[in-house]
């Protein structure tokens, strides 16, 4: 049988030993060379780390971060009054953050927040390429961490070494914190356009609302705005902003965070803005003097970045009641003397399509004046811009000129001066307004609460756009006849005189030091024997000077400077009639010593400072200063009853509650004071041209500031129906009564430097030269 040999695997397979042979060369040669190569890599990668991350800042410096807080105010009822940041941004918690909020952020800037480890490899390298294809740097692919690093410890510059850093931040991050706790700081840090950091104040700013109450639309729009928020401004670019918003409505449907039919109805709805402006607009000249207070005990970077909370003596309802008062009162005033004319025309300087006028950045309501733009005029009406709002002015509107037509007394590019009536109700429709007049007559008011000092309500001027100085605290100006209580109360106090006795009002020569002086009265008159509540109450010029005489000028100016006037006041026997010069700050605390029982409580702006974190970093008390006897005050008190009841200022009778005051009006009708009180508050008002300039003939006190003080004090007095005055007569045997007063509201040991700021903190303007006779109403 023939024997078959199995063929060797060199007969089958001849070349195999060769091929084998070489390949195992050729795989080792191709190993090494990897391995050269992924040295070099991990070389590279090792030295990029070395080089990048010696400048990176240290994670655990996010533990103890804060960024930049507002600083509120708060009126005496915890409401926000102004606020002062250079970034505006409310920090809230993870859940201050609504679920639609959440999902509408991380559906359009990072779909995989949840699940990726700082970084999203997939979208890093689609950037990549996209960029190389196109030859820019133009796509992005960071993840909210990315976002979160880069805008904390970073530039925004786009290199490579950057985003490298970016990348090894985020990876630290993502190891060091909780998603919720990224999410946090991510949604507090981000920038959302016009000052405004973070989804809570963007939530507020644009929709007047906390975040928590966010619609889905809502939700959507400010989810839009981290890629740009200048570009998808729904304020400056409405359309381009709502085209966004719908694509960040798309991608929460299509991540399965909202239904189809969710997304079409909020696709459906427009952008409704509630802009909340600053709210400094309120008080605007209280909030500066509280800022410049604390810019000078704390410094402005602790002020501005570092987020106080400041409890002011402020009343917001007061506070509106004084700013309506006092503008109402000079609107009243204008049209007294009629249409001026000579309105600013911006046409030569700008276009009319880009003008904005200072007052238009504050939020407006009925009753408020603003300036607005005259868009085109005829003979029927005239149409006006004001911010976001346009009315038409009617000729009933400017019946009180004298003129028949708008075009009679206004011209396309006028800046014009007006009194919304109304606002419309839906965007597009016109609102109501009423022409009024700017001639440059200013106003101050400051009311404070007798028992406190605590001030509650403060004007400074007609517009704090057009003039930030505060006519209430730094304007020295005569005070006429509102000096003359100083007058009575030294010779009551030293007992020269009593209600019983009896001035005789005739001509009069009185020698002074300037030679013969033989003033009269307002009305050219002389009454003859007075008993002394009258003369006082009518504000007779002859009993005052007599009484002044009397007593020793030196004697009336050291009480003045006991009721706490700082001014300088020359020892001549004018003096007695209001030629000195005050501030309303100085006259309005002078006179709650009147109804206080003899006791001053000086002005209070704080109540109380903490940080951010509620410890407290001052606390105010009242500060009392004993100025006279009780008797007295209450005797002064009778007196400055009688000016209401039979008076210079019986107007302030329609009150129907128990109040006093002094009429004060100075030469040429150049300034008109009326000081008032009722048993538990003050209140001053003054009313002039910055400049010497007369208001014109018998704008007295009692004609141009009393209305103010009386628009004022209907809000003041509410729900004080039951408070009266206490009589001399009534005042107890008990000697060191009011001892026991002065100790009781005296701060205890240990408090806090009492007061707030006071008088001295209030920055005076430099007295105007010369003293001239004062009229005596």
């Amino acid at each position: 049988m023939l024997a078959l040999k199995s063929p060797s695997m060199k007969t089958l397979y001849p070349i195999l030993p060769q091929v084998s042979f070489a390949g195992k060369k050729l795989v080792g040669r191709v190993v090494f060379t990897l391995l050269i190569i992924a040295s070099a890599a991990i070389g590279a990668l090792a030295g990029m780390f070395l080089v990048y991350s010696t400048d990176l800042p240290q994670i655990a410096e996010l533990e103890t971060y804060r960024p930049n807080a507002i600083t509120e105010i708060y009126d005496d009822q915890g409401n926000v009054i102004g606020s002062f940041a250079l970034q505006r941004r409310i920090i809230a918690s993870y859940e201050d953050f609504p679920p639609v909020l959440r999902d509408a952020v991380t559906s359009i800037e990072d779909k995989d927040f949840d699940h990726h480890w700082g970084i999203d490899l997939g979208r890093i390298a689609g950037a990549a390429w996209r960029d190389v294809s196109t030859h820019s740097r133009s796509q992005g692919a960071s993840t909210l961490t990315m976002q979160l690093s880069r805008n904390l410890f970073l530039s925004s510059d786009r290199n490579f070494s950057r985003k490298f850093q970016e990348m090894m931040l985020a990876i630290q991050i993502e190891r060091h914190f909780t998603k919720e706790q990224i999410f946090t700081l991510y949604a507090n840090q981000i920038y959302l356009g016009h000052g405004v950091y973070g989804f809570a104040a963007g939530s507020q700013y644009y929709f007047g609302k906390p975040a928590k109450n966010l619609t889905v639309a809502e939700a959507a729009v400010l989810a839009s705005l981290p890629k740009s928020a200048n570009q998808y401004s729904p304020i400056n670019y409405p359309q381009k902003a709502l085209q966004r918003r719908n694509l960040v409505l798309n991608a929460m449907l299509e991540d399965g965070k909202i239904t189809a039919e969710q997304a079409n109805a909020a696709k459906a709805l427009p952008i409704t803005l509630h802009l909340q402006t600053q709210t400094n607009a309120i008080a605007p000249y209280f909030v500066e003097e509280i800022r410049r207070y604390l810019e000078k005990k704390y410094g402005s970077e602790d002020v501005h970045q570092n987020g106080l909370r400041v409890y002011t003596t402020l009343n917001l309802a007061w506070q509106k009641a004084a700013t309506h008062a006092a503008l109402d009162g000079l609107a009243v005033y204008e049209r007294r003397h009629g249409w001026k004319g000579n309105l600013k025309n911006v046409l030569l300087s700008e276009p009319v399509e880009s003008y904005q006028h200072p007052d238009w950045v504050d939020p407006v309501a009925p009753g408020d004046y603003v300036h607005a733009l005259v868009l085109d005029v005829s003979s029927s009406s005239s149409r006006v811009k004001f911010g976001q709002f346009t009315a038409t002015i009617a000729p009933a509107d400017i019946k009180w000129t004298g003129k028949q037509a708008p075009s009679d007394i206004l011209h396309a590019g006028d800046i014009a001066y007006v009194k919304i009536v109304s606002l419309p109700a839906t965007p597009g429709e016109s609102a109501k307004v009423t022409l009024e007049q700017d001639s440059g007559t200013q106003v101050a008011l400051m009311a404070v609460d007798n028992a406190t000092g605590d001030i509650k309500a403060m004007v400074g001027g007609r517009d704090f756009h057009e003039s930030q100085f505060n006519r209430a605290t730094q304007a020295l100006r005569q005070v006429g006849s509102s000096f003359k209580p100083y007058v009575y109360t030294a010779a009551i106090d030293t007992d020269t005189l009593s209600l019983n006795d009896y001035i005789l009002d005739s001509r009069t020569t009185f020698m002074t030091a300037g030679g013969p002086y033989t003033p009269g009265n307002y009305d050219g008159k002389f009454w003859g024997n007075l008993p002394l509540k009258v003369a006082f109450a009518n504000s007779r010029n002859i009993p005052a000077l007599k009484v002044a005489e009397k007593v020793g000028i030196k004697t009336v100016i050291d009480y003045a400077h006991k009721f706490g006037i700082t001014s300088n006041i020359p020892p001549f026997l004018p003096v007695a009639l209001g030629s000195a010069e005050v501030t309303l700050f100085e006259q309005t605390a002078a006179y709650s010593t009147f109804p206080n029982d003899g006791v001053r409580v000086l002005p209070r702006y704080i109540r109380k400072v903490t940080d951010y974190d509620g410890h407290v970093r001052e606390e105010n008390y009242p500060e009392v200063r004993d100025v006279i006897g009780a008797k007295t005050a209450r005797t002064m008190v009778t007196l400055l009853q009688a000016v209401v009841q039979q008076g210079t200022s019986t107007a302030a009778l329609k009150l129907k509650h128990p109040v006093g005051g002094k009429t004060g009006t100075t030469n040429d009708f150049t300034d008109a004071w009326f000081m008032g009180f009722s048993p538990s508050v003050t209140c001053g008002v003054w009313v002039g041209f910055d400049e010497k300039k007369s208001l014109g003939p018998k704008e007295t006190g009692g004609q141009a500031a009393l209305p103010i003080w009386i628009d004022f004090m209907k809000v003041a007095i509410q729900g004080r129906d039951n408070e009266m005055f206490a009589k001399p007569e009534d005042l107890p045997d008990e000697p060191d009564l009011r001892s026991k007063m002065l100790l009781a509201t005296l701060p205890r040991s240990g408090d806090a430097e009492a007061g707030g700021v006071s008088a001295a903190a209030a920055p005076n303007a430099a007295p105007r030269a010369g003293h001239a006779q004062s009229r005596n109403r």
